[in-house]
């Protein structure tokens, strides 16, 4: 069973100091040491530090691209009551 965290918990992280945690379709991504390795640049995740980038990440990415970097950066799963 995965971590369960809160959007509060997320939201504690959304520097790159703090870790830089985003969330994606309820999957919570520590994207802090992944930052300086983005092809899309620093920017961009910085951005939606903290926050769900859903949206932003389905614009641009497939699922061959989560799939590619889950295991590495999933860090948990959001509490279902905690949704966006």
């Amino acid at each position: 069973m995965s971590k369960q965290l809160s959007t509060k918990d997320v939201g504690d992280h959304k520097t790159q100091e703090d870790g830089l945690w985003i969330i994606i379709d309820g999957g919570v991504y520590e994207m802090g040491g992944f930052v300086d390795e983005h092809p899309g640049g620093a920017k961009i995740l910085k951005r939606v530090g903290g926050k769900d980038a859903s949206k932003q990440f389905w614009k641009y990415h497939n699922e061959g691209i989560l799939k590619k970097y889950q295991e590495r950066l999933k860090i948990g799963e959001l509490q279902t009551q905690a949704r966006l």
